[in-house]
């Protein structure tokens, strides 16, 4: 179910009742909510029901707005669409009381047309169609109100002659783009037009934060072309499997965590994780980022992007799991902005925090954890059993010891250092 922001179409609306219907039959009981969370730690189970009274409230909140538009109240919807331009089409539209049809007709257009546009919210638009749809609904406009003031273009002109040669390296080192550059200046041209093509559809770079970090990156030229690949690519996952992103299913990540026992459970992960509406995409870090995974929004599906900055396999199950918690715990509250992590910086918050004890309880469960004499074992047969005992892989375990310990030359050949970009980095995900 494809709903953003605002509910725009009566389908839309009875999809956001008919999901609301279902999460209330979840909620109703314990036996009830035991069905959807089958198998999973009790430890993490609190995190998942307030995950689901969150989307519920929040669903509600934007049907209300809906309905309120429909007897001609706007201001509920007009909030919830914010400064986002394309949102602000969509609300003109349904306070002079038109249908996409309606619409359509008056610029001339199929109908299929402006659903297309809206169901997008206008991100893949150009400039002079967007004013003639403006126009025809009576929206007043600026430039800036199109391309941020601070777009992709200003960005990129501002940035560092050796930052740009450095994304540039890297661009090309990872086949970006589709075609062969025939300069340096070529070559950030299409930099640069990748950049104000992703701000323009996802957001000003004000936007941008990292999560672990908690540290404004709104000028950080480096990450923002990371994640415009990583969006680029994601883009065209989502229009060829058609995802769609169903917050009350979560049982299937009790799967995905035994996945880490097998030797291909990375690559497998990646298939595991598509068939749930989620995409995750290994793009190598650039030159200087501190991000080992990231977890936003494209359109209504949420994406994880990971670097493989630490090609260790401790590391990447607990920054996948991490992230993943953003998706479930975070969905509408947080997973628009995104949340760009470092898993071995000390600096928190408290979304994060949630987020830490999801990915570790799904791994370990706490009170597993705490009976377990691997957890003061100074060796090996110990961890490898209790992996064994939770169908983990036993670098997660021994991960775990060392952070614990924050002893970081324990059992250092035990991680599984050194397979990872093997496996993920050759060809396409």
């Amino acid at each position: 179910m494809a709903l953003g922001s605002i509910i725009s179409t009566d389908r839309q609306a009875g999809e956001a009742r008919a999901a609301i219907a279902e999460l209330d039959a979840a909620l109703s009981s314990e036996q009830a909510l035991a069905s959807v969370v089958k198998g999973l730690p009790h430890e993490v189970v609190d995190g998942v029901r307030t995950s689901l009274i969150t989307e519920r409230r929040e669903l509600s909140s934007m049907l209300e707005a809906y309905k309120c538009a429909k007897t001609g109240d706007f201001g509920l919807l007009k909030e919830k669409a914010g400064n986002d331009p394309g949102a602000t089409l969509i609300v003109a539209r349904i306070s002079q009381g038109l249908s996409q049809k309606e619409l359509g007709r008056k610029l001339g257009l199929r109908e299929q047309a402006v659903q297309r546009y809206e169901a997008e919210k206008y991100r893949s638009i150009s400039l002079a169609n967007y004013q003639k749809f403006a126009s025809v609904l009576g929206v007043g406009w600026r430039f800036e109100n199109f391309f941020s003031a601070t777009n992709g273009w200003a960005l990129a002109s501002e940035v560092s002659p050796n930052e740009a040669r450095k994304v540039l390296r890297h661009a090309r080192s990872n086949g970006w783009f589709a075609k062969a550059e025939r300069s340096d200046e070529d070559g950030l041209s299409q930099l640069k037009r990748y950049i104000a093509d992703h701000v323009v559809k996802y957001g000003a770079p004000s936007l941008l934060k990292t999560g672990l970090n908690v540290v404004d990156h709104s000028e950080d030229w480096v990450l923002l072309s990371w994640k415009a690949q990583v969006t680029r690519r994601a883009e065209v996952i989502i229009k060829n499997y058609k995802l769609s992103y169903r917050p009350l299913e979560v049982s299937w990540l009790v799967d995905l965590v035994r996945l880490s026992a097998l030797d291909d459970g990375p690559l497998r992960a990646i298939e595991l994780l598509r068939t749930h509406g989620i995409v995750l995409i290994i793009e190598p870090h650039i030159a200087g980022m501190g991000v080992d995974g990231a977890a936003f929004l494209v359109g209504d599906v949420p994406v994880i992007g990971m670097t493989l900055l630490r090609d260790r396999l401790d590391n990447f199950w607990f920054t996948l799991l991490h992230e993943i918690a953003h998706v479930i715990l975070h969905y509408r509250t947080g997973l628009a902005a995104g949340f760009f992590d470092d898993s071995e910086s000390p600096a928190v918050d408290e979304l994060e925090e949630t987020a830490n004890a999801f990915a570790a309880n799904l791994l370990i469960p706490e009170e597993t954890w705490r009976r377990s004499p691997a957890r003061i074992s100074k060796t090996s047969p110990p961890v490898e059993a209790l992996a064994e005992q939770l169908g983990i892989n036993p670098a997660i375990v021994f991960g775990r010891i060392r952070m614990e310990r924050n002893n970081y030359a324990l059992f250092s050949s035990r991680i599984g250092s050194g397979v990872l970009r093997k496996q993920l980095l050759v060809g396409e995900q």
